[in-house]
Order: C-alpha cells, then sequence, then structure tokens
C-alpha cells in the first residue's frame, strides 16, 4: 500500500510539474507585456497625441467592427452546413469537411493571397464583385473577407460538435408529435445548440481580430490594429508597439474572463 501510494504521488508530482512549465510558458509573455508598458508612451498613443491616438483608435474601432460583422455573418451561413454535417451522411462528405479544414493549415500570407485571387479586381470572382459593388482590395470589405476565411473552420468544427453532442433521439421524438423538420430544428435543436453556438462565436471571434498575415496581403488600408502594431513596431519601436499590443491582450481576458462567467451561471 505504502509504495502505491508513493507512485501515486511521484505520478502526481510529475504531472504538476509538467502543468507548471507549460503554464509558466504561456504566462510568462503575458507579464512581460505588461512589464514592458511605458505609461508615457501609452498616454501618448491612446490620448495625448492627437495623431498616433486618432491613428490607434481607429484601427481599433474599425477591428471591432470588421471582426464583430464577419463572425455575425459567418454564424448565420455556418449553422446550415454545420447541421447538414452533423447529422446527414453524402458522397464527398469528408472533401466538404477537409475543404472547410484548410484555412488552419495554410500560411497566413498565403490565406491572404487566395481571398485576393479569388474575390480581388483582378481575381476569378471579381466581376461578381464588382457587379455587387464590393470592392475587397484595399477595402473593409476586403478585411471582413479575410476574417471571415481564416476563421470558418474554428466556427463550422465547433457547431458541428455542438449537434453532435444533441442526442437525435430528442428531435425524432419532436417529429413523431407533429412537428416539421423546420419545427424541431428552431424550437428544440437550435436552442440546445445555444452554448456551442456562443462558443464558436467568440473563438471564430478571437480568431478574426487576430489575424494580420492575410489581411497585409489583401487590404493594408484601411489599418487594422494589428497592421498598425507591425507599423508602429518598424517605424517608432518596441514600446510603441506594446501600447498597442496591451488593448488588444486586455480585450481578450475580458471577454473571455465574461464568456466563462455567463457559462458558469
Amino acid at each position: 500500500m505504502l509504495a502505491r501510494a508513493r507512485g501515486v504521488e511521484s505520478f502526481l508530482l510529475t504531472i504538476a510539474i509538467a502543468s507548471s512549465i507549460i503554464v509558466f510558458f504561456l504566462l510568462s509573455p503575458i507579464i512581460a507585456l505588461f512589464l514592458m508598458l511605458d505609461p508615457r508612451v501609452f498616454r501618448e498613443s491612446w490620448f495625448t497625441d492627437p495623431v498616433l491616438s486618432s491613428e490607434a483608435w481607429s484601427a481599433l474601432f474599425l477591428t471591432i467592427q470588421a471582426s464583430l460583422l464577419s463572425t455575425t455573418v459567418l454564424c448565420i451561413l455556418s449553422i446550415p452546413l454545420a447541421y447538414l454535417l452533423a447529422r446527414k451522411s453524402f458522397l464527398g462528405k469528408q472533401v466538404v469537411e477537409g475543404l472547410i479544414d484548410i484555412p488552419l493549415m495554410i500560411p497566413h500570407a498565403v490565406a491572404g493571397i487566395m481571398v485576393l485571387v479569388a474575390y480581388g479586381r483582378r481575381g476569378v470572382l471579381g466581376w461578381l464583385t464588382s457587379s455587387l459593388g464590393v470592392a475587397v482590395d484595399d477595402s473593409f470589405w476586403g478585411i471582413v473577407a479575410v476574417m471571415m476565411f481564416v476563421s470558418a473552420p474554428i466556427m463550422v468544427d465547433t457547431l458541428k460538435l455542438g449537434f453532435k453532442s444533441i442526442d437525435e433521439s430528442i428531435e425524432l421524438v419532436a417529429r413523431s408529435l407533429g412537428g416539421s423538420l423546420w419545427t424541431v430544428f428552431r424550437r428544440i435543436t437550435l436552442p440546445l445548440s445555444i452554448p456551442s453556438i456562443l462558443t464558436g462565436y467568440i473563438l471564430s471571434w478571437a480568431r478574426a481580430v487576430s489575424e494580420v498575415g492575410a489581411i497585409l496581403i489583401v487590404a493594408y488600408y484601411p489599418k487594422t490594429i494589428n497592421v498598425l502594431v507591425i507599423e508602429w513596431f518598424n517605424t517608432y519601436g518596441l514600446r510603441y508597439a506594446v501600447s498597442l499590443s496591451i488593448v488588444l491582450v486586455l480585450l481578450s481576458l475580458i471577454v473571455f474572463i465574461a464568456t466563462r462567467m455567463v457559462f458558469r451561471k
């Protein structure tokens, strides 16, 4: 018994040490970012300098606006696709699932080139975007398109897992009581999927906000906050880049903490 107890303690100690290492590795950059913050530069970047603060706030609002719009549109379009992939088997299903996950596996710059050659002015479908009055090259809509492209796998896969987690017998019982497919989906399946929808929305939004490589290719202008971080780093140095970066980190922390509190309730 003593040897077994020692074995358990040794195992738990190993797990604790390994866990502490990864937590330290992830936490250190966050702490270092706050330690590197220069209060004077932060005030100058966001409040006191009219040129810098105007540029910073404009880039931040643009990023939030584009990310919320892209994530909302993506969520609406992904719900039917995720439900189909979760509930139905059809020829070519694995191919579709593989195509959806492609943005996860390719470099960010390549993702930007793919969006540009598809929807840009000289792209394959440039005639379609032009006829709709939507400009992708160096435009707000180009940023939205990039954000949707790179975050689509997270949204679809999260929603698909959410639909799969719902017991299909609940839907069958509702159908046996006279509910149509649409009624069952709207009143049974969709409400039960709300936690997964919220999770997919938040994770996809975070992925959209974090994108920079593809945006640099498709739409350097108007500048998102991520593009501005790179520009300020090259122009003004590390301290000014930190003053922008810390706002994004705080925004992400607030969103995820609030989300966890909501789910806990």
